[in-house]
């Protein structure tokens, strides 16, 4: 961490001095089928009493990959969608990420090999943070219990203001 960047008073921010690089795939036979992935991300959604899918609304996209559609579709959002698209491209090919749900400025991602140890979910949630979404970066979650939430998600969730 730089010198002159303090840490949140609770949160003592990802332990790395210098980038790691990207993590790895998650290893392993655990991965889920896509659909069944997409399913349990759907349930958990749905079980959430602020995420009633009120409004929600089934749409078609035409792109290539999951990882396209906020481009596709000209998502507005405060992030820029390129770099966006690059990181989920990314995960899709590592962790079996599909894009399944916007709902205002949040996305939602189903996960089909989320990572199984506290120190892939650690490095994993440092490429999380560099997405400058809100819910990461806004100083409520701190970031060890942020990657400690990642260990078998099989939903990520994302939010810019």
């Amino acid at each position: 961490m730089p010198d002159d960047v303090e840490p949140f008073e609770d949160d003592p921010g990802p332990p790395y001095g210098q980038w790691p690089g990207l993590a790895p795939e998650t290893q392993g036979p655990s991965a889920l089928a896509p659909e069944e992935a997409a399913r349990l991300a759907l349930e958990e959604l749905m079980a959430d009493p602020y995420g009633d899918g009120q409004g929600s609304h089934l749409a078609l996209v035409p792109a290539g990959r999951s990882a396209d559609i906020p481009v596709a579709m000209g998502w507005d959002a405060d992030v820029p969608l390129e770099q966006l698209c690059w990181m989920l491209r990314s995960w899709e090919d590592r962790f079996g990420a599909c894009v399944v749900v916007f709902q205002g400025s949040s996305i939602f991602i189903s996960v089909t090999r989320p990572p199984r140890t506290l120190e892939h979910a650690t490095h994993i949630a440092l490429e999380h943070v560099l997405t400058g979404a809100d819910n990461i970066n806004d100083g409520t979650t701190p970031f060890p219990r942020y990657a400690a939430s990642l260990i078998d998600a099989h939903l990520w969730h994302f939010w810019w203001d």
